[in-house]
């Protein structure tokens, strides 16, 4: 006799039934990840059963004793301003566009509008979404809002900041709506993502650690989110923890590895160097900060007690080295003072001249510049990144971030050069200044522009 085929309704409720077992066993996996201090090691303890410092609320070098300066401070180091303000708008009225490759995210308005802010949210409103981004209508916010990281702040800091942001004038601005494509328009989706990527756990400081480390790892962790930009993205684009620091992105800008490797994060950086980098933006014979970073500086960590600086620094460098292989030792020998002797570079004409005539003034044929030492490109991490992606972003976009020592900002060329010739003279300053030549395409700037 002939067997009986299975129905069709059968056959795709095995299909179902094998695919969500598949997704759990997926999820699972994801869940199981180290979280982002499981390098520590040590007794994780509950703040109030940690005596040996307070590292929360504003540390002990802040003298304003002004709850509401208190509250700036706090916004400050969360940076938030950086994401809810746009280009030439009022600060926290959000409208800034995050370009992604399924479509556009606009940031709301955080002032205390109560027609197109959060005026009328209340202290359990506020708490739940910047802890479990989640709105006061019940909507889920995008993981753009760094709010796994923010569920680390006490409710005393979350609120301080809540008071700050409600001190200030409420501003009138109706932001654009989100512009997603389907799957990522929906954002009930966010439930799953949350439940892996979320967990509900605070802050709890490592009794073995120093109490400067913990205040380091409270600020590193919640305020700054340091992990958001600097350590990799899984395919559910939850931070990948094992890889702590090994670099990611932020807007199209590549946000270097920061973990202790000495070739390709920050290993062989001197604890000055870094607080340099942190305070203004440069570290002589390393680089300057641009694009978010340089925002990031002049909006945070710029305004940071010097307490506080240390802190992350001393934080930042207990992280385990991680190697990105991609990224090559940075050549730190200048290149020679006569652009016309026998270098590979000399051959790419077009970025020669480009070079010569909109670059060289300032930062030199050698890379060391004369003019000013944020200039110099000789040992920057940017300049020896093979793929040059933030070289290139420099030449589009230059840099909004004010120097404080007097020196002049990097100006824009987007609309000077086209992509063909912004392709040229990236790859010209990458084989002349730095290890490895990159090979940029004029495809490559182009989109790199749409995206800005």
């Amino acid at each position: 006799m002939r067997r009986k085929r299975p129905s069709l309704f059968k056959r795709l409720l095995k299909l179902v039934v094998f695919l969500a077992i598949v997704g759990v066993l997926v999820l699972g996996w994801y869940y199981t990840r180290p979280g982002p201090m499981a390098f520590a090691g040590g007794q994780a303890v509950a703040l109030d059963a940690y005596s040996a410092g307070h590292p929360t609320g504003t540390p002990a070098d802040f003298k304003a004793t002004d709850p509401l300066a208190r509250g700036r401070y706090l916004t400050e180091a969360a940076d938030c301003k950086a994401c809810h303000t746009a280009e030439g708008g009022k600060p926290f009225a959000g409208g800034l566009a995050f370009k992604l490759p399924f479509g556009t995210l606009y940031t709301p308005n955080i002032t205390a509008d109560k027609d197109t802010g959060i005026g009328n949210w209340s202290d359990a409103d506020f708490l739940r979404a910047i802890r479990d981004g989640i709105d006061d209508e019940g909507h889920h916010l995008y993981p753009a809002m760094p709010y796994a990281a923010y569920r680390n702040l006490t409710d005393e800091d979350a609120l301080a900041i809540k008071a700050y942001l409600f001190s200030l004038a409420p501003v009138k601005n109706a932001t654009p709506d989100n512009d997603l494509k389907f799957p990522y328009n929906q954002r009930w989706l966010m439930v799953f993502w949350s439940a892996v990527f979320n967990p509900k756990q605070r802050f709890m400081p490592v009794a073995e650690r120093s109490p400067e480390w913990n205040r380091g790892a409270y600020l590193v962790e919640g305020l700054a989110h340091c992990g958001e930009c600097h350590t990799p993205r899984n395919l559910l684009q939850g931070l990948d923890n094992a890889n702590k620091f090994a670099g990611g992105e932020a807007e199209g800008w590549r946000a270097y590895n920061i973990s202790a490797d000495a070739t390709s994060g920050v290993g062989a950086w001197s604890e000055a160097d870094l607080i340099q980098y942190l305070s203004t933006g440069h570290a002589k014979g390393r680089g300057s900060a641009s694009g978010p970073m340089a925002q990031a500086v002049e909006w945070s960590f710029s305004n940071l007690t010097a307490s506080d600086i240390h802190a992350i620094v001393t934080y930042v460098r207990s992280v385990p080295a991680v190697k990105s292989p991609e990224l090559p030792m940075p050549k730190e020998d200048p290149a020679p003072a006569n652009p016309k002797q026998g270098l590979a570079a000399e051959s790419n004409t077009r970025g020669k001249d480009i070079y010569a005539g909109a670059c060289a003034g300032c930062h030199g044929w050698t890379g060391e510049s004369l003019l000013a030492s944020r200039a110099t490109l000789t040992g920057t991490r940017a300049v020896n990144d093979p793929t040059a992606t933030n070289v290139a972003l420099m030449v589009l976009s230059g840099s909004k971030f004010a120097p404080n020592d007097g020196a002049i900002a990097m100006p824009s060329f987007g609309e000077a050069y086209n992509d063909r010739e912004i392709a040229a003279v990236t790859n010209y300053v990458t084989a002349r200044f730095g290890a490895k030549p990159s090979a940029v395409t004029p495809e490559e700037v182009g989109k790199m522009r749409s995206m800005q």
